[in-house]
């Protein structure tokens, strides 16, 4: 392989790699090549859409080599050729076009990919990882020189101290403003992480879980708001809320990555109860040891999301099992929040209190977790940090921090 052909190719599976709307436009930079994800395959030639949205059709004849990496890998050493039969839509791609082609639709000269299953299987061993060996919650101080970074995690009873320490070899990274996108976040020094902060680590935690040794780190500026819904425009994917702290209207914006749950009335009762500092299970048993009916859990690609559409009509579920005391998870608020069903922007109603992590803004800004069903938890003072430790910290956090990597 000639010397420009394997610079050609590094700079294509470090690309792959990053998988990311960076990448993207850095790979469009460069004449006759770009990365994207398969959306059509029609005979011999691949629809190719980029993470900026561009869309490119591509002939790949008979004598085009496609090579299948795994995510991550840097070069072609253990890199299969495999047939065009084996590309899927869904798969990423990067394409280099054959300078010579002269038809109406260019063609490909080598296609290097990574298939979605191989994705979503990396992603999830990620996810597992970061729910493993991850903490999140609320920066309290940050020493540069020392690189240590004070963290004030869980809420209620369940609140702790952690201290972070990082190295040389950790990977810091920030959300950029405006962005509720794990993939959009850009690595940063870590002078540029404050107090109050969101922050999410991964690394080795000691034995009661005060200190962890980082080797990855990602943190963002966001705004806490407790409020009540004035109005719904599901035709724009917008709602407004008067901010009980500031009594302002702000409109918010939801995404298919912000997160939106609704705690069921006896939930949300035990959960403030836990808060205050009373048993979660005194004065009744929250049946709440299985899934709930229409809830969700998890994602398919890693971003802090729920599965679109779950929840529905029967957004305050039924909860089943008897486990008892806080639904068997010791009364752990993280993990109430993990259990409650999700919904969507339709679910909610004129009047309802709502509770919501957002991105920075004064009028507007859009949703990264919004909580429904909150009423009995804002007659509990330490309710003001529950969802900025969940939002990075619970179900869409872990799984989201997959994709940081």
């Amino acid at each position: 392989m000639r010397l420009r052909s394997r610079k050609f190719v590094f700079l294509l599976l470090a690309l792959l790699a990053a998988v990311g709307p960076a990448a993207s436009y850095l790979c469009a930079q460069a004449a006759g090549r770009y990365l994207g994800t398969i959306t059509a395959i029609n005979g011999t030639t691949l629809t190719v859409k980029t993470d900026a949205g561009e869309v490119h059709q591509v002939e790949v004849p008979a004598s085009t080599a496609i090579k299948r990496v795994e995510p991550g890998q840097k070069d072609l050493s253990s890199a299969t050729t495999i047939p065009f039969s084996e590309l899927s839509t869904g798969d990423r791609v990067l394409v280099r076009i054959d300078p010579n082609s002269t038809g109406a639709t260019a063609q490909a000269a080598m296609i290097v990919a990574i298939k979605q299953a191989d994705v979503a299987a990396k992603q999830q061993q990620e996810r597992e990882e970061w729910q493993r060996n991850g903490v999140g919650g609320l920066v309290k101080s940050v020493d540069p020189s020392s690189g240590v970074i004070v963290l004030t995690a869980g809420a209620g009873p369940t609140t702790k101290t952690v201290t972070i320490h990082t190295t040389k070899s950790t990977v810091l990274k920030r959300y950029t403003p405006g962005s509720v996108r794990f993939d959009d976040a850009q690595p940063a020094p870590i002078d540029a992480i404050h107090a109050g902060d969101q922050l999410r680590a991964r690394g080795q935690k000691n034995a009661d879980g005060t200190e962890l040794t980082a080797d990855a780190v990602v943190s963002g500026s966001f705004r806490n708001i407790s409020g009540t819904v004035t109005s719904v425009d599901a035709a724009n994917s917008t709602l407004v809320v008067k901010d009980l702290a500031t009594k302002k209207q702000v409109t918010v914006q939801v995404t298919h990555d912000s997160q939106m749950r609704r705690l069921p009335e006896r939930m949300a009762q035990m959960l403030a109860a836990r808060l205050n500092g009373g048993a979660a299970g005194s004065q009744g048993r929250w049946n709440g040891g299985a899934q709930p009916a229409g809830g969700a859990s998890g994602s398919a690609n890693g971003r802090p999301e729920q599965q679109p559409g779950s929840g529905g009509g029967n957004s305050r579920g039924q909860w089943a099992g008897q486990n008892g005391g806080a639904g068997g998870f010791g009364g752990d608020p993280q993990q109430m929040l993990n259990r409650a069903p999700a919904i969507q922007l339709t679910d909610l109603q004129k009047g309802e209190a709502v509770m919501l992590v957002s991105t920075e803004g004064t009028s507007e800004m859009t949703a990264i977790t919004l909580l429904a069903g909150v009423e009995p938890l804002l007659q509990a003072p330490a309710s003001q940090n529950l969802l900025s430790n969940w939002s990075m910290g619970g179900s869409g956090g872990a799984e989201a921090a997959a994709d940081a990597q």
